[in-house]
C-alpha cells in the first residue's frame, strides 16, 4: 500500500469514527416515550461496530463517551459532563464501550458471520447491563441507602430487555446492508 493510499485509509477510518460518534449522540437524544421512556443509544452502539467492525466501531464508542465526559451534551437529554458518568447511570454508558469492546472480540470466533453478529450484540447487551446495574447499585447506595439487585434489574434493566432486543434486530439488519459500503 502506498504511502498515499495509506494516509487515505487513515482519513477514512477518522471520519467514519467520528460520524459514528455523532450517530450515537443523536440516538442518545431520541426519547421513545413508555412507561419507563427509553433512548435509541444501544442501538447506536450496535450499527456501529455492526457497520464498522470492532476496532472502528469501538473508537467511535470511545470518542463519544469521550466527548460526554469532555461535557459535550451528547447523551440522553442533551447531558453530558463527568458528572453523567459519575451518576447512577453513567455505568451503562461506560458499560457502551465493553459492549463494543465484546462484539470486537467476538468477530474473530468461527462460525456463521450472521449468527456470531447477533450473538455478539446479545453478549455485548448483558455486558452493558451487568456494569451498568453493578454501577447502579453501588452509586445508588452510596446515595440513598442499600436496594436489592431484584429492585435495580426491575428498574434498570426488565423494562428494556424488549425494546432492547427490537434495536438488536434494527441494528444487525441495516449493518449488514450498509457494511458494505464502508472501506
Amino acid at each position: 500500500m502506498s504511502t498515499v493510499a495509506a494516509t487515505k485509509s487513515k482519513t477514512y477510518d477518522i471520519v467514519y469514527i467520528a460520524v459514528f460518534a455523532v450517530i450515537m449522540a443523536i440516538c442518545s437524544w431520541i426519547s421513545i416515550p413508555a412507561a419507563v421512556p427509553f433512548t435509541l443509544q444501544t442501538f447506536g452502539v450496535f450499527i456501529a461496530v455492526g457497520i464498522l467492525g470492532g476496532k472502528r466501531g469501538t473508537l467511535s464508542v470511545l470518542v463519544f463517551i469521550l466527548l460526554g465526559a469532555i461535557g459535550v451534551p451528547v447523551f440522553a437529554g442533551f447531558s453530558g459532563g463527568i458528572g453523567v458518568l459519575a451518576g447512577t447511570t453513567g455505568g451503562y454508558i461506560i458499560g457502551f464501550l465493553f459492549s463494543a469492546l465484546v462484539m470486537w472480540a467476538m468477530e474473530k470466533l468461527p462460525g456463521k458471520k450472521a449468527v456470531m453478529q447477533i450473538v455478539s450484540m446479545i453478549v455485548g447487551l448483558i455486558v452493558c447491563y451487568a456494569f451498568g446495574t453493578a454501577w447502579f447499585m453501588i452509586v445508588y447506595s452510596r446515595a440513598n441507602g442499600a436496594v436489592g439487585l431484584a429492585t435495580v434489574l426491575g428498574w434498570c434493566v426488565i423494562p428494556f430487555i424488549i425494546p432492547d432486543i427490537i434495536k438488536i434486530v434494527l441494528a444487525y439488519g441495516l449493518s449488514r446492508k450498509l457494511r458494505k459500503f464502508v472501506a
